[in-house]
């Protein structure tokens, strides 16, 4: 695809290759290429990941040139894009709060259901095909759509929402209104001529049929079919076929003139395939090069935002391609407010992607940026914008990422302890203890643990003790409902004022939280959004282990959350496996765990006990803080969820 040309420069100097095209910085664009120099596409499928067996293999080093996968790629590529702007939150009360806030424009059927808004190449890079005036879909709005209950967990999820007119791939995206020039390329399509007895008065043998004994690849243009002529003779005409293509392949031959004079056979060849792109979608592919039409991306971004920001997956070894996209704020036209994206302790591949300010870019209002990051280790970090943070994050642009580790793409049986130790042999990611004192993963005590047949692990632990059923994010946040009324009409907000009073569990307080909907809220568009689809209700299946990834994104307020009923096993503190220098693990078990704005543990709930956890159980997860168990009165609580075993 047209993307490949973006990464012919070295990753060290992907910075360079983005500020090349000014273009693609004043204006809406995304990127997902589906081959870079760290994933080519001739190696692999970038839409997939590939079962982990050891680290890539690497080029050898060269004074002149950069290492470059030769084999056993690792990770695929993953793409997001999300907008900058505004939007309104509902409280557990009724109460209505505006924000600045992060919305989505990818990934919008998943986010609907609750799950991560990303997305690999072959799902991101496609075109809506819906019939105006239809939008392909807000996850915040009621148009169209229809929940039926919370997800049950994100490890193997089943949407539980019969969507209209929603779809995965990147709002806006189209094809240039241009048609680029044919390169070589694709497969030599292949057939066999069938003769079939002539007719009278022609005599001799015609062509009746052709069989196509390989259909090829990269057709998108006006296919060439040449037959071999019939012997020479006074009723000898060459006969003359057209090209059936479908999908870049050749499926059939229509015969248009089947000739004469065809005594020993003919032989059928094809024009060479080539790759290009156009606007003709049945002669050519889309060109599909990160150009966008403004108007859905304004008719969707445009009071989308939600609370928290759109949830984001990635896998270890993965490249994330993340467009933030500045459709400005229209309750706040006065405000020419620019955004970035900011990963919160997270080992960026540049400076130049962090979104300080200062060492970055920001995005203005009407602009698209994509941020690049390779993934690190597997755990539970959060973003955010980083323009005057205080306020943004107060106002509600925060949301969480988590990153999967290696382990969870082992095959079935094989030996944990061997796959944590091939690890130690990537470079990237090597963490040795005998020679890093700063090594957060060392390894166990030699085991026997193979890969279970079902559910997923948190960390490469090595030896399966952080395995889980079916996870859920958890993330706390505060709201100043004074601080957000004045952000909404024009007077100066107090800082130095600031406390909360709303309390939020993934954006809900209760009882929003065990609803099987979020509440829907009319924004200034007139339109009933759900600015908070993320759910709130842990569901457990009978006899399983469950994964909360919790993290507080509050800006003014440390946060309590107790389980009461099933002990929480904190395995990871920060992004971090809680395991010392000799591969000792010190997970702990308790009833409540407490976190400051910035900080997320990785707890698992462990109801395999079906004596003490039977179905049908209900537990519950909540402050111990009577004060943040109210929104600003009485009988609404905040920071309070249920547990149900099913």
């Amino acid at each position: 695809m047209p993307y490949t040309r973006l990464f012919r420069c070295a990753l060290p100097t992907l910075a360079l290759c983005f500020m090349s095209l000014p273009a693609a910085a004043q204006s809406f664009r995304v990127q997902c290429p589906d081959s870079t120099i760290t994933h080519p596409a001739t190696l692999h499928d970038n839409s997939s990941e590939p079962p982990y067996t050891g680290p890539t293999t690497l080029s050898a080093p060269s004074a002149t040139t950069y290492q470059q996968p030769t084999a056993n790629v690792n990770g695929a590529i993953k793409c997001q894009q999300i907008s900058g702007g505004d939007g309104y939150a509902a409280m557990g009360d009724g109460t209505q709060t505006y924000m600045f806030s992060f919305g989505p424009l990818s990934g919008i059927g998943d986010i609907t259901a609750g799950l991560p808004g990303t997305e690999p190449p072959n799902v991101f890079n496609t075109v809506y095909a819906g019939t105006p005036p239809l939008q392909p879909g807000d996850p915040a709005t009621t148009v169209g759509v229809t929940v039926t209950g919370p997800a049950p967990g994100l490890v193997q999820p089943t949407p539980v929402a019969a969507v209209a007119n929603f779809y995965n791939g990147a709002v806006g995206l189209t094809g240039d209104q241009e048609v680029q020039a044919p390169t070589p390329g694709g497969v030599q399509a292949t057939g066999t001529v069938t003769l079939a007895p002539a007719a009278p008065p022609i005599t001799g043998n015609i062509v009746g049929d052709v069989t196509i004994t390989n259909p090829g690849s990269g057709y998108f243009g006006p296919v060439t079919v040449t037959f071999s002529p019939p012997p020479a003779s006074p009723l000898a005409f060459t006969a003359i076929g057209q090209a059936i293509v479908s999908g870049g392949q050749i499926t059939a031959v229509a015969i248009k003139f089947g000739g004469s004079g065809y005594t020993t056979g003919a032989t059928v060849t094809f024009s060479a395939p080539v790759t290009g792109c156009g606007v003709n979608s049945s002669t050519s592919p889309a060109c599909l090069t990160g150009h966008v039409d403004p108007r859905p991306i304004m008719d969707v971004g445009v009071m989308n935002g939600n609370i928290p920001a759109p949830l984001m997956a990635i896998d270890e070894d993965d490249e994330f391609f993340l467009t933030l996209t500045n459709v400005g704020m229209i309750m706040r036209p006065d405000l020419f407010e620019q955004h970035t994206v900011h990963f919160h302790g997270y080992p960026n591949a540049s400076a130049f992607y962090d979104g300080v300010p200062d060492a970055s870019v920001a995005i203005n209002i009407g602009a698209s940026f994509t941020y690049y990051y390779l993934a690190p280790d597997a755990g539970t970090y959060f973003w955010h914008c980083h323009i005057t943070p205080p306020e943004h994050l107060q106002m509600g642009m925060v949301g969480q990422l988590y990153v999967r580790p290696r382990q969870n793409r082992v095959g079935t049986g094989q030996s944990l302890y061997s796959a944590r130790q091939k690890q130690d042999l990537d470079q990237r990611t090597a963490c040795v203890s005998a020679t890093d004192i700063l090594c957060s993963n060392p390894l166990p005590a030699s085991n026997a643990v193979t890969r279970a047949a079902t559910g997923n692990y948190a960390y490469n632990d090595g030896d399966g003790s952080t395995y889980y059923d079916v996870e859920y994010p958890i993330q706390i946040h505060g709201f100043d409902p004074n601080f957000h009324f004045v952000g909404m009409t024009f007077n100066p907000e107090g800082f130095a004022d600031m406390k909360d009073k709303y309390f939020l569990l993934n954006g809900r307080s209760y009882p929003d939280t065990v609803t099987p909907g979020p509440l829907a809220t009319q924004s200034a568009d007139g339109v009933n959004h759900f600015s908070q689809p993320l759910p709130a209700i842990i569901n457990i299946p009978l006899g399983k282990k469950a994964l909360l990834r919790i993290s507080d994104l509050d800006v003014s307020e440390y946060q309590t959350l107790a389980s009461l009923g099933i002990r929480m096993k904190v395995i990871g503190y920060n992004a971090k496996l809680l395991r010392d220098q000799a591969g000792n693990n010190l997970y702990y078990t308790t009833n409540s765990i407490t976190l400051g704005g910035g900080e997320s543990l990785d707890v698992i709930l462990d109801a395999s006990n079906t004596t003490l956890y039977p179905s049908g159980s209900v537990f519950y997860l909540y402050t111990p803080n009577l004060d943040h168990l109210s929104n600003d009165a009485e009988n609404f609580g905040g920071l309070m969820t249920e547990v149900r075993i099913n």
